[in-house]
């Protein structure tokens, strides 16, 4: 019988959940005059798994959604960071603005635990901005994503195809990441209870 493992299993997240936005309609990031670059066409998308953490008496995962375009070279930009319970409201809310053609507004609340805890960060005017509010705004063919801090005005951050295909393979490629980032905080639970009776 094998000993259990004490390493995580290594999703390979970001290859697993890259998404190609070339036939799409056109969608920019970086759109707000506070952006630290200036506004580039995205070409792809993925998630990264950044972190995975255990303290606080909890394990907690931190993903970021991440672009690239061909007018930097294909490198990456993170322009979301946000924790396990980001994707499934965030997914939600894509769908409820996109069918219904009304914006929506994603309340981010603190973290029942620990206020000080940032649970989702743009990216797009600075290194980790944590914001309380994201708002999705449906167009002819994409949506708008803006954001506002805490006693800030709302920025607008990046764009998304609102095509059926585009939906459609984003929320199948967020259920899939889903469940492996609920997977890895499983495992980090477990591995974190067979460290602690170790030590006991």
């Amino acid at each position: 019988m094998h000993e259990p493992t004490n390493a995580l299993t290594d999703w390979n997240l970001e290859a697993a959940t890259t998404l190609s936005l070339r036939r799409e309609p056109a969608c920019f990031a970086f759109l707000c005059s506070r952006a630290e670059t200036a506004p580039q066409p995205i070409d792809s998308i993925n998630l990264d798994l950044a972190s995975v953490d255990y303290y606080g008496g909890r394990a907690s995962l931190w993903t970021t959604l991440d672009i690239r375009s061909g007018a930097s070279s294909e490198q990456a930009f993170a322009i979301l960071g946000f924790d396990e319970a980001f994707l499934r409201p965030f997914s939600r809310a894509l769908i409820e603005a996109a069918s219904n053609r009304t914006p929506y507004r994603m309340t981010i609340r603190p973290d029942a635990d620990d206020a000080k805890r940032h649970r989702v960060v743009e990216y797009v005017t600075g290194p980790g901005v944590a914001l309380v509010e994201l708002v999705l705004t449906p167009q002819d063919a994409t949506l708008t994503i803006s954001g506002r801090a805490d006693g800030e005005d709302e920025e607008t951050l990046f764009q998304l195809p609102r095509t059926d295909s585009f939906l459609r393979a984003f929320i199948k490629m967020t259920y899939q990441a889903d469940q492996a980032l609920r997977d890895t905080l499983a495992e980090s639970q477990k591995l974190a209870a067979r460290a602690a009776k170790a030590a006991g």
